[in-house]
């Protein structure tokens, strides 16, 4: 099939089968992806659902599943989303190679990029201000690198992954648990407006599905179906975020992990990763690496170009050891203020550890 018609053109009924497809019960989606890749066409195998009593519960019929999808393409030229049905070579390769892949995408942006190298980065939507300044550094030293940034537009780190590859003009994508043009959560409009500029919002539910519970953990074999690596900074042992690792295990894709304090307990689902074998990420380079990316580290000078005017700096004379408490003391600021902007400036390569949990400027 060619590239997807416009969302503003009318759909073929092949499409309109591919979106019908879309429209029945997660819970056969796996079935439907084998079936797909095997050759039968989306009007067969919507046909065997639909001739299914087991499956087809609801007695739904062919005229209904049609009518609906006809609507969403109408509602998609309205929004002004593009329609990439799984089969179009615009479709992301990645995605399409999973065991359950969305029958149609619904795109807010740029289609293109969901070409891209990519990595995703999620974590706590109750993320420590550590697990923020880590996943907005990481994501943008990434981005700058021409790596795009795979998130869920969620409160906490994965806000904090688009904000961090927005800055630094580069791409990214958030994978929502709603229709592509509803906007959830509702605080993040500017940042998604933000995310269509530079990237695209992608969902495979038809436009104008609300949010709701069960839709957020299945979107997560989406985020790290467009993924070659899943990042996960700060989950608690219940976390969302964890079904992502899941998803990217059973998908053959790297999960890494970004280690938290112990003291706190807040990233406990992380350090099990870790335990089971999942890679340590502390540095940009520590997820190039893994991926087998060379992409050399950017001159100190055009990272941050007013970095020596910082406190912290100013409070760390070069070569002169400092622990915690004297840096506090000097800077004037909490520990809690202090321990994520020290490890931005680790990250940086501006400071570094030294022994006894000191640190020193570079």
């Amino acid at each position: 099939m060619s590239l997807p018609a416009p969302a503003s053109q009318p759909a073929t009924p092949h499409v309109l089968d591919l979106i019908a497809l879309s429209l029945t019960p997660f819970a056969w989606r796996r079935t439907l992806g084998d079936r797909l890749r095997a050759g039968e066409s989306p009007r067969s195998v919507l046909d065997r659902w639909l001739s299914n009593p087991r499956l087809n519960r609801d007695g739904v019929d062919r005229r209904t599943l049609v009518s609906r999808a006809s609507a969403a393409v109408a509602r998609a030229a309205e929004r002004g989303l593009h329609l990439v049905t799984w089969d179009a070579a615009s479709y992301p390769a990645s995605l399409a190679a999973i065991a359950d892949p969305p029958p149609a995408l619904w795109v807010r942006g740029d289609p293109g990029s969901l070409q891209s190298r990519a990595v995703a980065i999620v974590g706590s939507r109750a993320g420590s201000p550590y697990a923020v300044a880590v996943a907005e550094r990481l994501a943008g030293d990434l981005a700058s690198r021409g790596i795009l940034i795979v998130s869920g537009l969620a409160r906490g780190v994965d806000s904090a992954a688009h904000r961090g590859a927005i800055a630094a003009g580069g791409q990214t994508v958030a994978v929502m648990g709603c229709g592509a043009d509803v906007m959830y959560p509702a605080e993040h409009r500017d940042l998604a407006d933000d995310v269509e500029r530079t990237g695209a919002i992608v969902s495979e539910l038809v436009p104008g599905t609300p949010p709701h519970k069960p839709f957020f953990p299945l979107r997560n074999r989406i985020i790290s179906g467009l993924s070659r690596a899943v990042l996960i900074v700060e989950a608690g042992e219940k976390s969302g975020s964890l079904i992502t690792a899941r998803c990217a295990l059973d998908q053959g894709r790297e999960v890494l992990a970004v280690p938290g304090n112990v003291l706190a307990g807040r990233n406990r689902g992380g350090h099990a990763l870790i335990k089971d074998g999942a890679k340590i990420v502390e540095t940009a380079d520590d997820i190039l690496e893994e991926l087998g990316i060379p992409c050399p580290r950017q001159a100190m000078s055009t990272r941050s170009p007013n970095a020596l005017e910082d406190p912290v700096l100013a409070g760390l004379p070069a070569g002169e050891p400092c622990d915690l408490d004297v840096i506090a003391e000097r800077t004037g600021l909490t520990t809690a203020r202090l321990l994520p902007r020290l490890l931005e400036l680790e990250l940086a390569g501006f400071i570094r550890r030294v022994g006894g949990g000191r640190f020193t400027r570079i």
